[in-house]
C-alpha cells in the first residue's frame, strides 16, 4: 500500500511542492501493536511507479516489497526538479565545481536537517514505526547514494544502516574521505555500496573513489557489503535488479525488527 501527499520545504524550494511517498506492508493493518523499522529514500518519485519516474522506469519497489513481504516502512522523498541544478544542490553534502555544471552550492546538510527534524518526527507520530536509530535506515542512488553514505556517517546517531547505489562520491571525494575517516561511527553501522561495471568509466577515478571509501569504512569497523555489478549501468532498471542484495544487507539479523 502506498500513501502520498504534497509537502513544502521552504528553506530549500520556497512554495514549490513535492511529493512524499510512504510504502506500508499489505499486512500493516492486521496487528495494531506491530511496529516496523523505517527506510528513508531519496528520489522517491523513481521508486514505485513508472508513470512518476523521471525517465519512465521506476525501481519497481512496491512489487518487490509486496512479493517478499518485507516488514519495513519506506518513506520516499521526491527530489527538487527546479532549474539551475536544484537536485544536485539538495543532494550534495558539500560545494563543488565540475565541468558542465559550474559551481554547485551543496545544501545536503539542510536537506538532512529537514528529514531528521521535520519529516522523521511526523512519520514516527503518524505511523507505527520503530523510531530508534537501530531501526532507522537511509538509501538512494547516484547523488542520492552520496547523500545516503554521508547521512549514515555524519548523522550516525539517527541512522544505523544505509544503502548507497552508484554513489556520486567523485563530486566531493576528498571531503568525503575526511568525513569517513574522522566522524564518530558506531560499530554496529551497516553499509551497502555498489557500482555497475559499465558505469565505472562515466567519471574519472570512480573505481578509486569506491575502493578508497570501502577501505576507510572497513578500517573504521563498519560492516560493509561492497559489489561491482556485472554489466551494471547507471539507471533505475539496474538498481531494481540489486534490490535483493540491498535488502539482504539492510534487514540482516531478525532482531533489528
Amino acid at each position: 500500500m502506498i500513501e502520498s501527499w504534497m509537502v513544502k520545504i521552504p528553506e530549500l524550494s520556497g512554495d514549490t511542492e513535492r511529493r512524499v511517498y510512504v510504502y506500508l506492508p499489505d499486512y500493516y493493518g492486521e496487528d495494531a501493536e506491530e511496529r516496523f523499522p523505517v527506510l528513508y529514500m531519496f528520489d522517491g518519485h523513481n521508486l514505485f511507479f513508472d508513470e512518476d519516474a523521471t525517465y519512465g522506469k521506476s525501481w519497481g519497489l512496491k512489487d518487490y516489497m509486496d512479493f517478499t513481504e518485507t516488514p519495513l516502512i519506506i518513506v520516499g522523498i521526491e527530489c527538487n526538479h527546479g532549474e539551475d541544478y536544484a537536485r544536485l544542490k539538495e543532494y550534495s553534502p558539500y560545494c563543488f565545481s565540475e565541468p558542465g555544471f559550474g559551481y554547485i552550492k551543496g545544501l545536503g546538510r539542510m536537506t538532512m536537517n529537514w528529514i531528521i527534524h521535520e519529516l522523521k518526527p511526523y512519520i514516527d507520530e503518524r505511523y507505527r514505526t520503530l523510531p530508534e536509530r537501530e531501526c532507522t535506515f537511509i538509501a538512494g542512488s547516484s547523488m542520492g547514494g552520496l547523500m545516503s553514505l554521508y547521512a549514515v556517517v555524519k548523522y550516525n546517531r539517527y541512522f544505523s544502516r544505509a544503502a548507497a547505489l552508484s554513489p556520486s562520491i567523485w563530486v566531493c571525494r576528498e571531503k568525503m574521505y575526511r568525513l569517513l575517516s574522522k566522524a564518530f561511527i558506531r560499530d554496529d553501522t551497516v553499509v551497502y555500496m555498489d557500482y555497475g561495471k559499465r558505469e565505472l568509466e562515466n567519471h574519472e577515478g570512480m573505481l578509486e573513489c569506491f575502493r578508497r571509501s570501502v577501505d576507510i569504512l572497513m578500517e573504521r569497523g563498519v560492516n560493509v557489503t561492497a559489489r561491482i555489478v556485472p554489466n551494471g549501468e547507471h539507471c533505475e532498471a539496474c538498481w531494481e535488479k540489486q534490490l535483493p542484495h540491498v535488502f539482504d544487507t539492510l534487514m540482516y539479523e531478525e532482531e533489528i525488527y
